[in-house]
């Protein structure tokens, strides 16, 4: 696809970018124009929640720094999707703004992205965790086998659970879907080979944006005497490290009773420190199971500024591409040795995960 863009010299644009107003005036040839690139994120959409959108916003951010652009019409940005309404508009001020590649951040977006990129067949979009239809060639989707990083943190899950004598393990899911899916799926796979009688109890919010429903729902896992708690729920997990820390707050330094916390897609471990009863410093994330969405979205964004877009097709990243992977700081050593033992058998395919559809409905 050509990367130049014709403009008129002298033809001023007001545009309307992430809340802010941002005046382009145009001018010189379309070779001066630099490569730009946004993303629209999902809803409720926070760049700094902790997760998801984050994760892609600080992918561009250091995409802006690797080709020397900053954030703005003449570099790259984010549109802020307060609510799923305003995926379609965001993507129209993106257009609007004549952005060279936009993504869209989530499954959610698909509908809208796909909408978009009907209408404007020479601008370059990427799908992050979904697949677009092949027939959309200008669409590029980013997915990423976050059943292998589960697998991981069930391993480190049920290791810790036999350790405090549990016999459940608990998981939060955001919404049903094939990406939520995939994460219940390789968890459930790796507790199972570590035990095979521990039993994972999973619970879904049906949101990625209701933190008291997060809280409430760790609440009662904490209830149920359970230690251990995965989340692959978004801002919805945020409610669940609440709970974590207000019940771990209340104990002693060493005490049997402390819950963890499994983070997801980016590291939680700063959402897991917290002061015990006795005033001794301490933390309650395990781990977490990281999808590096930003390195994806950097990838695809230098392909497409190198004329080598992958448009009509889906590009998967697992361990071995470094999409997904795990936080091993706070394991302890025999924990760390079986994550590595079960790392090493992904990568070389002596344990193979064929993820299918039983936990996206």
């Amino acid at each position: 696809m050509n990367r130049s863009t014709k403009i008129a010299a002298g033809v001023a644009a007001v545009v309307v970018v992430a809340g802010g107003v941002y005046f382009a005036t145009n001018s010189g040839s379309s070779s001066d124009k630099k490569f730009t690139v946004a993303m629209i994120t999902d809803a409720p959409g926070n760049i700094d929640d902790h997760s998801f959108n984050q994760s892609a916003w600080e992918g561009l951010q250091a995409w802006g720094k690797e080709n020397g652009v900053k954030k703005g019409v003449d570099g790259y940005n984010y549109f802020l999707s307060k609510t799923k309404a305003d995926f379609t508009n965001n993507f129209d001020q993106a257009v609007a703004a004549k952005f060279d590649y936009i993504a869209g951040i989530g499954f959610d977006l698909q509908e809208a992205t796909q909408k978009a990129a009907k209408a404007n067949p020479k601008t370059e979009f990427a799908l992050v965790d979904s697949v677009a239809d092949s027939k959309y060639k200008n669409i590029q989707s980013l997915m990423f086998n976050s059943e292998q990083s589960s697998y991981l943190a069930g391993v480190a899950a049920a290791e810790k659970a036999e350790e405090v004598g549990d016999t459940k393990i608990g998981f939060l899911g955001g919404v049903k879907s094939e990406t939520v899916g995939r994460f219940e799926y390789g968890f459930r796979l790796g507790v199972a080979s570590v035990n095979k009688s521990l039993k994972v109890e999973s619970v879904y919010a049906n949101s990625f944006g209701d933190a008291a429903k997060g809280q409430l729902i760790a609440n009662t896992f904490i209830a149920e005497g359970i230690h251990v708690i995965y989340h692959a729920a978004g801002g919805t997990g945020n409610g669940a490290f609440t709970a974590v820390k207000q019940h771990d707050q209340t104990l002693k330094s060493g005490s049997a009773d402390k819950v963890y916390m499994i983070g997801v897609d980016v590291d939680q471990s700063s959402d897991g420190a917290y002061k015990t009863k006795d005033g001794k410093s301490d933390n309650f994330t395990l781990t977490s199971a990281l999808k590096n969405v930003g390195k994806a979205l950097q990838a695809s964004a230098n392909s497409a500024k190198d004329g080598k877009f992958k448009g009509g097709k889906a590009t998967f990243y697992g361990l071995k591409q470094g999409g997904v992977g795990i936080v091993k700081k706070n394991l302890d050593a025999k924990t760390l040795k079986a994550v590595n033992k079960a790392q090493k058998a992904l990568e070389n395919g002596s344990i193979t995960l064929k993820y299918t559809t039983q936990y996206s409905k």
